[in-house]
């Protein structure tokens, strides 16, 4: 679908009983002149999140004492006022395409600044990317006039950066971007969670140390292999809990608890109820399964 081009602007009397997001601008733009030149300490409309992702051609920004090219599918992120740099370079072979995004930094700094800690200022991202559809979205919104109050507009502000921060973490907790030596880990104690003694012996299956292990564990996975290992266990626990008339002792034995009490206790730590109040209800809701993070 054509991105109508152009940008956007909203300048919507704030809400001082609600903290929402402020969108200031959005669009689509295309340019081939050199006098597209944005120097981050010269601006005075700041403060401001700029988010710009190239749909084609390139373009530069310099910030932290790099210069970086930008092209298809690579965006930058830029606080304003800041020590950068972006622009159209002459020499380029094509015009710079591109959609971006400003917003005030109140209310939504934490997910930018989580972003930025884990993406980088250059991060790349594909045009099918959840965010990329989202600020097309947006774009689209406002050139057909839908953006028309503070309150859609710190709702797309919020939505993009939450898809943002999402797409990182997805990004960087995918099984196909682990070590060799962490999927395997993982799918050791997904196939024998009910055998595993310790971590060490987990360590010693995949050639690494306890320390190295629960660190690497840690950074791929984004918890320690106990963790992980508690956790299939108690979505073991909850199958059987559901779908057969086990008693909590044999339960615990088949997901690899020494005892029912130790169950009990890891059960409610993980999930808020007891293997009894997720089985029948109790004075809660009835679940079929719950999710952990």
């Amino acid at each position: 679908m054509e991105i109508a081009r152009g940008t956007y602007g909203f300048r919507f009397t704030e809400h001082e009983e609600l903290p929402l997001c402020r969108l200031f601008a959005v669009g689509c733009d295309t340019v081939d002149r050199s006098d597209y030149d944005w120097d981050g300490l010269r601006r005075t409309d700041g403060p401001l999140l700029l988010f710009q992702y190239t749909l084609s051609g390139e373009g530069v920004y310099e910030a932290e004492g790099r210069k970086h090219r930008i092209s298809a599918g690579q965006a930058f992120l830029a606080e304003i006022p800041g020590p950068h740099r972006y622009y159209y370079d002459s020499s380029a072979e094509a015009p710079w395409t591109f959609l971006f995004l400003l917003f005030r930094p109140d209310t939504i700094l934490p997910y930018w600044q989580k972003y930025r800690r884990e993406a980088g200022i250059v991060p790349r991202l594909s045009s099918d990317s959840a965010p990329v559809r989202m600020l097309r979205m947006i774009v689209t919104d406002a050139a057909a006039g839908r953006i028309s109050d503070p309150l859609i507009a710190s709702s797309c502000v919020y939505q993009f950066m939450t898809e943002l921060v999402r797409a990182q973490v997805v990004n960087s907790r995918s099984r196909s971007n682990w070590p060799e030596n962490i999927r395997h880990a993982a799918e050791f104690i997904e196939r024998d969670y009910a055998d595993m003694v310790s971590i060490d012996q987990l360590a010693e299956h995949v050639g690494l140390s306890k320390y190295h292990l629960i660190r690497r564990f840690s950074s791929s996975v984004g918890m320690t292999p106990g963790v992980y290992l508690a956790r299939i266990r108690i979505e073991k626990a909850m199958e059987l809990l559901r779908g057969t008339e086990l008693g909590i002792e044999n339960i615990a034995q088949r997901v690899g608890y020494s005892s029912g009490s130790y169950l009990i206790k890891t059960f409610r730590r993980m999930t808020g109820l007891t293997p009894g109040e997720f089985r029948h209800g109790s004075e809660s809701l009835l679940y079929r399964k719950l999710f952990l993070d």
